[in-house]
């Protein structure tokens, strides 16, 4: 019964339903900014191990020695997510943090924060590929309500041509870091860098960190419990909701007088 019932609120949506109506609620009462937000993305380790990792043409082999818990050699073996699988969850890649960390079967979770209180407007996961955090962010972006001119801060990994031309395109500002160092320079210029507006939301972009934080180690997703993107992303959207409702509990106690 309740697999069927996990099913029925995964096909309705109910998890985003229910995180865009808080929002819609944190509007009303003057606690979420409708013009400018920050986004940001973040590894979820998935719930697979590595020796699930294996070679999508991988041939029959002998029984292993323990069936439960086989040993495994990876020394001198090259894996990646073009000739490797993994067997327990197919939609979790190979990815790491940055240079000379562990590589990790994980998940992209992707969150649009707007800039006022730091409430979580919208979130996506997926499969963690080297851009998924900018497509993630140009779909949340193109899912904002209204027809207004917005703004987006970011950190330097969305200093990218691509990145910077579609969101003008949606008729976005963004405001991310610049990467200096990039190979061509950076994409933002100073008709950006000099508007009093920039510097704001590059000290509010940090405020994102306090979410990723808050779904890590309180809502207990630094290795997620489920598998496959849909299931991923269902219980990630219902944690940035429970977020979402701590935050306004506080605020709701600011704005009460002793």
């Amino acid at each position: 019964m309740f697999t069927k019932n996990r099913d029925r609120l995964l096909e309705a949506e109910v998890a985003k339903e229910f995180l865009a109506l808080l929002v819609e609620q944190a509007r009303g009462q003057g606690w979420a900014s409708d013009e400018h937000f920050t986004v940001d993305g973040s590894l979820l380790e998935a719930w697979a191990s590595a020796k699930s990792f294996q070679p999508k043409n991988k041939k029959s082999s002998p029984p292993p020695d323990d069936p439960g818990n086989p040993t495994v050699d990876y020394r001198g073996e090259k894996r990646s997510n073009e000739t490797h699988q993994s067997k327990s969850d197919p939609d979790a890649l190979l990815a790491r943090k940055g240079e000379g960390k562990e590589a990790k079967l994980s998940y992209s979770g992707n969150l649009l924060v707007e800039n006022r209180n730091g409430l979580i407007v919208s979130s996506r996961v997926w499969e963690a590929t080297g851009t998924a955090e900018r497509y993630a962010a140009l779909q949340m972006l193109q899912e904002l309500p209204g027809s207004g001119r917005v703004t987006v801060a970011g950190d330097k990994g969305f200093d990218t041509a691509d990145f910077v031309r579609e969101c003008r395109n949606l008729w976005v500002t963004p405001q991310v870091a610049q990467n200096l160092g990039r190979k061509g320079g950076s994409a933002i210029d100073r008709r950006t860098t000099r508007q009093w507006g920039y510097a704001i939301s590059q000290t509010k972009r940090k405020r994102i960190e306090e979410c990723f934080g808050w779904l890590k180690t309180i809502a207990l997703l630094r290795k997620v419990r489920h598998r496959g993107t849909l299931k991923v992303d269902w219980i990630f959207t219902f944690a940035c909701a429970a977020y979402n409702l701590v935050r306004m509990r506080n605020l709701m106690r600011s704005a009460v007088p002793a």
